[in-house]
């Protein structure tokens, strides 16, 4: 244990020797001072632990062949270092005081397996909490529920193989998180997505474990200050094409994620050989990956449309530069105008706000420059939408008259109502294909007993004509028809069947 010093009374008088000779009441109320002032003096001049090193506020007891935290901390602790020990297990009671002053506390390199759902109970204002580098496998619901400081989280190179999806919900400060070196099979897009993403999380790093998917749609949609401390590197991915555009537009927006380890992003090719390859090499011949190509935006006229600048630094001081290098300032009579968070409004859109706008993000750290280059179609979105109505309704307008007429021309036979000329010759009508004969008018009660009887077929043998219609110049070698076909053949029709016009619109039935 800590112990006070016994001699701190007696170095206060040898420090005044000549008060002793003093009256006897300046004695007595030197020593009640003194003896006032002594527990402050003692709390101040602790010792540290005998196996500790103790310099200010920090104790270092590192590398001391420990298999529990020593107890007897100063109160003033800020910084507590306990790693390369053999502390396997870490308590509720590991420390018996609040410890209201620590803020750094190191425990890698312990061959750590187990943690209680208490055991950050008494060092609520922890910042840094360094558990790497042990033998953790899984990670309680309330393990961390009392960090609501916490800033940065070191849990690399453990066994963790499941995260509970509310194990850092309560850490709302929480803004590194190192879970490299595991054995996480499943993604946290919790921690990042929108409506359940830790606020001032802007980095997080899975890299070097066995995730085989991630969610490559939701990841799109991040802000880029995210996206750019996202490291899930040496992975075992599937490979497709969307995980190729979505690493190949994170690498052309120079975000430190896909540039710092572009090597170390690899996938496994579908097949029995689990080829690994890089994904960055997906492009080539491997899986002819097209390549990425920024896109731009595109607009109505009249709309209302918002630009985003998305910069990889959170927080930045964003100006905006219209086409034309004309700087978008407050109050102007322009209709673009810069948002609370920096993105532009632009209401509502014209044809001559077409161009490069350029977003200018600055901060202590560094500066960055976006381009936004916007299309602006010369309509309204309603009205293109009409334009497209009226185009396709022509379309299958003139679709429909050339099927008519193509049944118009080689499908429907003649009435014999619509044939005036009974003079002509039978050879006249004759066509080369047989025709079936169809019901004529219903006047002549003889001729339409005849129809109920018989069908004829007419035989043009060898008569020259065109579009169907013969040669009215044939011989008339036809004597062997059936006198009832020639009864049928009365009424004969001065044009071609092709010169028809009531035939197409005819809805009486044939007879067969």
């Amino acid at each position: 244990m800590l112990q006070p010093s016994t001699r701190t009374g007696d170095s206060l008088l040898k420090t005044l020797p000549h008060w002793s000779k003093r009256p006897g009441w300046v004695l007595s109320l030197t020593l009640c001072m003194a003896l006032l002032w002594l527990p402050g003096a003692a709390a101040s001049t602790l010792n540290c632990h005998k196996t500790c090193i103790c310099a200010s506020n920090i104790v270092s007891c590192s590398k001391m062949n420990l298999t529990t935290v020593p107890t007897g901390l100063p109160l003033y602790t800020a910084v507590l270092d306990l790693s390369y020990n053999e502390i396997e297990r870490l308590r509720s009671e590991w420390t018996p005081i609040k410890l209201l002053k620590l803020h750094n506390l190191l425990l890698s390199h312990n061959g750590l397996h187990f943690l209680s759902s208490e055991a950050f109970q008494h060092v609520k204002h922890l910042r840094y909490l360094d558990l790497s580098s042990n033998n953790l496998q899984l990670l309680d619901e309330f393990i961390f529920e009392p960090l609501v400081n916490l800033e940065v989280l070191l849990l690399y190179n453990n066994q963790v193989s499941q995260i509970d999806r509310s194990a850092f919900l309560s850490t709302i400060n929480l803004q590194k998180l190192y879970l490299s070196q595991n054995q996480i099979s499943r993604f946290p897009v919790e921690l990042v997505k929108e409506k359940s993403r830790l606020e001032k999380l802007s980095l997080l790093d899975v890299s070097s474990n066995k995730i085989k998917l991630i969610p490559i749609d939701e990841l799109q949609e991040l802000p880029a200050w995210i996206k750019n401390g996202l490291y899930f590197h040496n992975n075992p991915l599937l490979c497709h094409c969307d995980l190729y555009t979505l690493l190949a537009h994170w690498y052309i927006r120079k975000l430190n994620s896909a540039v710092d380890f572009k090597d170390e992003y690899t996938c496994i090719l579908p097949g029995p050989q689990k080829t690994q390859v890089g994904v960055f090499d997906l492009s080539g011949y491997i899986m002819n990956c097209s390549t990425f190509k920024e896109s731009g935006e595109e607009a109505f006229l009249e709309q209302r449309l918002i630009l985003s600048c998305d910069t990889k630094g959170r927080g930045m001081l964003k100006t905006w530069m219209m086409p034309g290098n004309v700087v978008v300032t407050a109050g102007s009579n322009q209709t673009a105008k810069v948002l609370k968070d920096g993105n532009l409004q632009i209401n509502p859109v014209r044809v001559e706000d077409s161009g490069t706008y350029t977003c200018f993000g600055m901060s202590e750290a560094f500066n960055e420059t976006i381009y936004v280059v916007l299309k602006v179609h010369n309509f309204t979105m309603h009205g293109g939408s009409e334009s497209l109505n009226t185009a396709y309704t022509t379309l299958v307008g003139c679709l429909a008259s050339v099927v008519l007429v193509l049944m118009y021309l080689y499908l429907t036979p003649c009435r014999c109502c619509c044939c005036p000329n009974k003079g002509k010759a039978r050879g006249d009508d004759s066509i080369h294909s047989s025709m079936l004969s169809v019901t004529p008018t219903h006047e002549d009660p003889a001729l339409k007993a005849e129809l109920n009887r018989h069908v004829a077929f007419i035989d043009s043998k060898d008569l020259q004509g065109q579009n169907g219609k013969l040669n009215p110049n044939g011989d008339d070698d036809d004597d062997d028809l059936d006198a009832e076909a020639g009864s049928l053949m009365k009424g004969k029709r001065k044009k071609s069947v092709a010169e028809s016009i009531c035939s197409v619109f005819s809805d009486t039935p044939m007879v067969v």
